[in-house]
């Protein structure tokens, strides 16, 4: 766990240091227990524009390192981090709910991947090419602001803070302030790696009070953004006055549409799993379900069968795989999604308003299971965010994909078809940043991010680092 001592600092040019005068305490709550686990000091305006001084202090020395010196930082961050697995998956467990075994593979595995992906992607990067007589040089943007969320917490702060060191970036993080747990022990990661004095700079609070700073600090060049597409506007019209760049991965309504070829019996028990994974807190789950309308009634027996399966109940209990999610807010908006879908008239398979059993406290939500919905429900049209699965049926390839697309989301998507160029014609109908075909395996290198209300910009390796570098043509010669 990170050390105790930290918990109510920020870091802030290579010290972690108390907050200004007029920062309050936040209690970080256990999902899993509804009491609170720990204290946060979330920063005001003075606090984060400590926190940018200093990134921007540090931008002219830390933007000529060469290529090589910031790869070994990256070797050494990552060496670093691995030593504190344990740690961030305790964090993460005790912060947002997950379960013991996800925490370490999933959570902090995913930020461990992201770095080491980046290193990959900064040992090929080419950051100046010939064009003609004309030099093209890509070169660091300058100070970057990062927001991250609760929901995948590591996973989004390595795939920010890792392109934006490879860029040459200095930066200042703000992670979740409903889970910020993870992020001061990956603070205490890039410290204890020898990260430059003002390279790399956390302030906990929330969007009010430092997002908000971040996003319309004239000192800030880029503003990377994690979160809901409501809070997402807020963060663009913030930075507009100052004509910075905004790179932004919002809210998704991912459908997955099963052809009529596919294993149906896999297809839809993989996709139940994929709906469910992170107890449904992601933002690019396969949360629509597109079957055959003359299989319908089947896939709704698979699904049951699949959701039945899954065993809610405490993180730290080696069976369960269903934790809580994250909040009583979000446990409230859940329970009111599903209440609409009962009242809209879809069927409901499995699950339902009612507590788990056995699960007196915490925040947990019956995994459940829709059929019979209809593009006009709200559960069709509205981003859950948590276990629940809504089954639609349709009647031809083309009524699928017009399913598909009617969203205002495009984060991702997914078909599973018995054939990949099957699978591909559909894939390339669907407006959305990635489209996984029968359920393939993370891949790092991908370019990550959304059409439409989705967001703007790619993440993950090299696709991250652009959003960090200027392009500058030196044109002449002689």
């Amino acid at each position: 766990m990170a050390s105790y001592g930290n918990l109510g600092k920020f870091y802030i040019n290579g010290e972690w240091v108390a907050p200004s005068g007029g920062a309050s305490l936040l209690d970080v709550i256990n999902p899993a227990t509804e009491e609170s686990v720990a204290q946060v000091a979330l920063g005001t305006r003075e606090d984060a524009e400590k926190a940018i001084a200093a990134a921007r202090a540090a931008f002219p020395a830390f933007s000529a390192w060469t290529v090589a010196e910031r790869l070994a930082l990256l070797v050494r961050i990552r060496d670093v981090y691995k030593t504190r697995m344990d740690d961030i998956a305790e964090a993460i467990t005790l912060e947002m709910g997950a379960p013991d075994g996800f925490s370490l593979s999933d959570q902090a595995g995913s930020g461990l991947a992201h770095i080491e992906a980046t290193i990959t992607a900064l040992e090929e990067f080419e950051f100046e090419e010939k064009r003609g007589t004309t030099l093209i040089v890509h070169e660091a943007i300058g100070v970057a602001g990062l927001i991250t969320p609760w929901n995948w917490p590591l996973n989004q702060i390595a795939s920010k803070v890792a392109p934006a060191i490879a860029a040459g970036c200095t930066m200042v993080l703000k992670p979740s302030e409903i889970a910020p747990l993870s992020g001061i022990v990956f603070a205490e990661v890039m410290h204890d790696a020898g990260v430059p004095a003002g390279v790399f700079n956390l302030v906990n609070g929330d969007g009010p009070g430092v997002g908000q700073v971040l996003s319309s600090h004239p000192e800030i060049d880029v503003v990377s953004f994690t979160g809901s597409t409501r809070a997402g506007v807020l963060v663009a019209k913030s930075a507009a006055d100052t004509v910075k760049r905004v790179a932004q991965e919002l809210g998704g309504k991912s459908p997955n549409i099963i052809l009529a070829d596919a294993d149906l019996e896999a297809a839809v028990t993989s996709g139940v799993e994929g709906c469910f994974g992170n107890s449904g807190q992601s933002c690019d789950a396969p949360t629509r379900m597109l079957v055959p309308r003359d299989r319908h009634d089947e896939a709704l027996e698979i699904a049951k069968r699949a959701a039945e399966r899954f065993v809610t109940g405490d993180p730290r209990d080696p069976a369960t795989n269903l934790g809580p999610v994250i909040s009583q807010v979000q446990y409230d908006k859940i329970q009111g999604l599903i209440a609409s879908g009962i009242q809209d008239g879809a069927i409901l398979v499995t699950g339902g308003r009612d507590r788990p059993e056995g699960l007196d406290r915490g925040y947990y939500i019956k995994p459940t299971v829709f059929g019979g919905v209809t593009p006009e429900m709200r559960i069709a049209q509205e981003e859950i965010f948590g276990p629940v699965l809504a089954i639609m049926p349709y009647d031809t390839e083309e009524d699928a994909v017009r399913i598909g697309n009617d969203t205002v989301y495009g984060l991702a998507a997914y078909v599973q078809s018995g054939k990949i160029e099957h699978a591909r014609a559909i894939a390339r109908r669907m407006r959305a940043g990635q489209v996984h075909i029968n359920y393939p395996e993370a891949d790092m290198f991908a370019p990550f991010g959304g059409y439409k209300q989705s967001g703007n910009g790619r993440e993950y390796a090299d696709w991250g680092m652009r959003d960090y570098l200027e392009t500058k043509a030196l044109v002449g010669h002689g």
